[in-house]
């Protein structure tokens, strides 16, 4: 039998006794049996928005967006939201 997953990205920390905190509740009711992936960085560095947006423009994956066929879109298109509800 195949069973479909669902991923949820939250953050947290890993308390002194090892224990995962989350900064959030997770949208899931429980109790309910979960797999948890854990990424940490080795060092302690916090990235800053200016290290994910560099990362991320010179990441290969996205290459083709720098194509002219990619380019559909000018100033002129579209017109300015200005409180409209």
């Amino acid at each position: 039998m195949d069973t479909t997953l669902t991923a949820v990205e939250v953050t947290g920390t890993v308390d002194e006794k090892h224990q995962l905190v989350l900064d959030s509740q997770l949208p899931i009711s429980g109790p309910k049996r979960v797999r948890v992936i854990v990424l940490y960085a080795l060092e302690e560095q916090e990235v800053n928005d200016e290290d994910w947006l560099r990362s991320a423009a010179s990441n290969p994956a996205f290459a083709d967006l720098h194509h002219h066929d990619e380019d559909i879109y000018t100033l002129n298109d579209g017109r300015p939201i200005y409180g409209e509800s």
